[in-house]
């Protein structure tokens, strides 16, 4: 049940997220979700696409730097408080969050939250016992 993000180093410089973006689009990949975090240098683009490797492949081609990463992807319900419940279920747990970001699902009334702990093992395992909807990759990549 782990998801494969892939994030992307990028210089904090006019047209490179634009670059990465082109990059992806040439190579046929459909971001399924994404997340930018910047400092004044650099900033790490993190996405979720159905295909991490080829995308790893194409990105390095276009010289940047790229790595790919586990992260739990989590159904919740598309209201107030929805991601409370999932927040609360890791603190019980003392299982702590490293970052998160969300999407909502346009099928459902669902949102997505894909998320990464310090032991993501751990992390699925609290969520799971917490009576989580964790999505398995193959459910991410088709939405």
């Amino acid at each position: 049940m782990k998801l494969k993000q892939v994030s992307i180093f990028l210089e904090n410089k006019k047209g490179r997220l634009w670059n990465a973006l082109s990059i992806l689009r040439e190579s046929g990949m459909n971001i399924r979700a994404l997340s930018i975090a910047d400092t004044s240098e650099f900033g790490i683009l993190r996405i979720i696409v159905p295909d991490p490797e080829k995308a790893k492949k194409a990105l390095e081609a276009g010289n940047f730097v790229v790595k790919i990463t586990d992260v739990i992807a989590v159904e919740v319900s598309d209201t107030p408080g929805g991601l409370e419940g999932i927040l609360e279920t890791l603190n019980k747990s003392n299982t702590n969050v490293e970052y998160i970001y969300a999407f909502v699902e346009k099928k459902a009334e669902k949102a997505v939250v894909v998320l990464r702990t310090e032991d993501i093992d751990e992390g699925i395992a609290a969520l799971k016992e917490g009576g989580a909807a964790v999505i398995s990759p193959e459910e991410v990549y088709e939405l």
